[in-house]
């Protein structure tokens, strides 16, 4: 990769272009391969790379130094103190922690162009107590959130360094944030609270742990709706009580109904019953029982079908519990404990462009990937052009306690990043942005 950018970056970029324009996934307009030509003759852009390579080994230190601060959802305060350090260190201006310990600073342009956001999330899947020791084998590094998310918040902060180092003025507006609640019951906490601060926003990219080296980009949003459903009965002795409805034999009926659910394969749809919960002891009539249930569709149609069926068959679970034993004293309660928006929006955006042409500037072939379920769910949902790329490396395991990360070329996903944010929010005095000024939300 070294001729890449010390002697043919150019040309590299060039004939991906070219290639790109002939994919079928995506239609790059003309004047998108012409702005992205006079970015790779631009010799601050080349400088941008340059540090990006030589930053590689401080990254991967950062990248280290982040995993060992615990973060899980709702617990994140600590990491996001050490991160709003680092974003202070790098350069940005107006870095400061939110009301719900988002952390996000600002590298200012001409302010004639865009607002582009970019985020990584702090928090992880782990709760306290997690034993965060990286493990280094076979070249590998071995820690829970090694990549999910410490990968992205470095890559973040080296993108940083790298437009500070090379003087590159941007015409828009560039935004960088880490973000809370990304993670299960964090219910896009973080993110949504940065919306709704910005309602100017005109383009957003996620960086998150790469799952594939530095090719796959999202562009589409599996939305999903999360919901407690508790069973409460009057509860008893197994013996002298037999006859009293079962909060856990009541959620043992919603339960296989709910998996005997038909959904479509396209557009995709899913759900599981995550977690369970409930009774006093073997010998008992269980007087309360607690299930979690998950449904996720890139269709928010189909979500609202599937999700109407499962609520339904929750309800009619207490009925037949009910009837079963000739009793009125079983009842449910359902909560709703998530809303991820979701969408299916086209790949022909000013984003997907970006991140394409990036991806072959930097050697890689892109591909379209499927819906996930990231923090870019709220800006599609939002009609916000907006996609999902890995931070660099590779990683596996993600959300296990193996999971792993591969720190081989990892300096191509900023490089990828810091290409995409030149596209989209311009180069004063050497290209335009591509990312158009959106009318604020309301």
């Amino acid at each position: 990769m070294t001729t890449l950018f010390k002697h043919s970056f150019c040309l590299v970029l060039l004939s991906g272009i070219q290639a790109a324009a002939f994919a079928q996934e995506v239609n790059i307009p003309p004047n998108t391969e012409a702005l992205f030509s006079k970015l790779a003759a631009d010799p601050s852009v080349k400088q941008a790379l340059d540090f990006l390579k030589k930053d590689d080994a401080n990254t991967l230190a950062e990248q280290k130094a982040l995993v060992m601060i615990p973060s899980p959802t709702f617990k994140e305060q600590k990491r996001a103190e050490d991160f709003l350090g680092r974003l202070k260190k790098a350069g940005l201006d107006e870095v400061r922690m939110d009301s719900v310990s988002n952390v996000c600073g600002v590298l200012h342009g001409t302010g004639k162009g865009p607002k582009l956001l970019l985020s990584a999330h702090l928090d992880t899947v782990f709760p306290e107590g997690t034993d965060l020791t990286i493990k280094e084998k076979d070249g590998k590094l071995y820690a829970p959130g090694i990549a999910d998310d410490a990968r992205g918040l470095a890559a973040m902060l080296s993108v940083v360094r790298a437009l500070k180092a090379s003087r590159i003025k941007t015409v828009g507006d560039v935004w960088f944030c880490g973000t809370v609640g990304e993670e299960g019951l964090g219910d896009l906490k973080g993110i949504k609270q940065v919306f709704r601060d910005h309602k100017d926003i005109d383009g957003y990219i996620a960086l998150e742990s790469p799952t594939v080296p530095n090719e796959e980009i999202s562009y589409q949003a599996a939305g999903s709706n999360r919901y407690r459903i508790t069973y409460k009965g009057p509860g008893g002795h197994s013996y002298q009580a037999f006859g009293l409805p079962s909060a856990i034999h009541a959620l043992g009926r919603a339960i296989a109904g709910i998996s005997d659910l038909q959904v479509p394969k396209t557009p995709k749809t899913t759900f599981t019953v995550g977690t369970i919960s409930g009774g006093t002891s073997v010998n008992s009539i269980a007087a309360e029982a607690t299930m979690d249930l998950d449904m996720r569709s890139n269709d928010n149609a189909e979500l609202q079908k599937l999700e109407t069926q499962a609520l339904q068959i929750a309800k009619d679970a207490a009925v037949a519990e009910n009837k079963r034993w000739n009793s009125d004293k079983l009842r449910v309660e359902i909560t709703q404990v998530g809303a991820r928006p979701g969408g299916s929006p086209s790949p022909d955006s000013t984003v997907v462009h970006a991140l394409w042409l990036s991806v072959k500037a930097i050697g890689g072939t892109p591909k379209l990937a499927g819906a996930r379920s990231t923090e870019a769910n709220l800006p599609i949902s939002l009609g916000i052009p907006a996609a999902v790329v890995g931070a660099g490396g590779y990683s596996q395991g993600i959300h296990s306690k193996e999971e792993w990360f591969d720190p081989a070329n990892a300096y191509l996903g900023p490089s990828k990043a810091l290409l995409a944010i030149l596209g989209l929010a311009g180069v004063d005095g050497v290209s335009a942005p591509l990312l158009q000024k959106r009318s604020p939300r309301q």
